[in-house]
């Protein structure tokens, strides 16, 4: 039989505290980590209240549970500006992705090239591609030495990550930045946009 008090209720995931607290003894710590030994649950409330803090079940599975005179609402407080300051630090690791032919001509290398870096320099990884076609695709070792060419003229911002490898009718490469380059706060910048294969041969 259902209780009447979790019936149809969510189940919680914050610890338990105060009076929500049911059980006869806990093993209680104090404000600062120290250890208070295992006291009666009224004793253990009575204390908190003189502290003007709350009594919390940080390990509920323990037998007794052990609980901890804190300010919840200021370690509830605490806890989510940790966790807002650990997501703002984390990367979103975003790949661009870079078509080349194997025959490119020289002006549109350095316009790719030049995406290549930029992708870098905002801390992005990029997708190399070199699309084979027709009898190109005898010939690996243009695209390889292309790819090659590529790498070390963006080499002070970023390294290889993943070496050239055939792929169907296309090889390709993962360049990565540089470790000391950060990554920008996911914006989709106009002039981000990838473009497309090489319309002529």
């Amino acid at each position: 039989m259902t209780s009447p008090s979790n019936r149809g209720a969510p189940v919680s995931t914050e610890p338990r505290i105060n009076d929500r607290i049911r059980v006869p003894e806990v093993r209680l710590v104090g404000p600062n980590g120290e250890q208070v030994g295992i006291v009666r649950i009224e004793d253990a409330l009575r204390l908190a209240q003189e502290a003007d803090l709350d009594l919390v079940e940080v390990a509920a599975q323990a037998r007794p549970p052990v609980c901890k005179l804190m300010d919840y609402g200021k370690f509830k407080y605490e806890t989510a500006q940790k966790a807002r300051e650990s997501r703002r630090n984390q990367q979103l690791t975003v790949i661009k992705e870079q078509k080349l032919r194997p025959k490119i001509d020289p002006h549109d290398y350095q316009t790719k090239k030049g995406h290549v870096a930029r992708f870098l320099s905002h801390g992005n990884k990029v997708k190399v591609t070199i699309m084979f076609r027709g009898r190109e695709q005898s010939r690996p070792e243009l695209g390889y030495r292309l790819l090659q060419k590529l790498a070390e003229d963006v080499a002070e911002l970023g390294f290889v990550e993943s070496n050239p490898k055939q792929d169907g009718r296309n090889m390709i490469m993962v360049l990565a930045p540089h470790k000391n380059i950060k990554a920008r706060p996911v914006k989709q910048d106009q002039d981000d946009v990838v473009e497309g294969d090489d319309a002529a041969e």
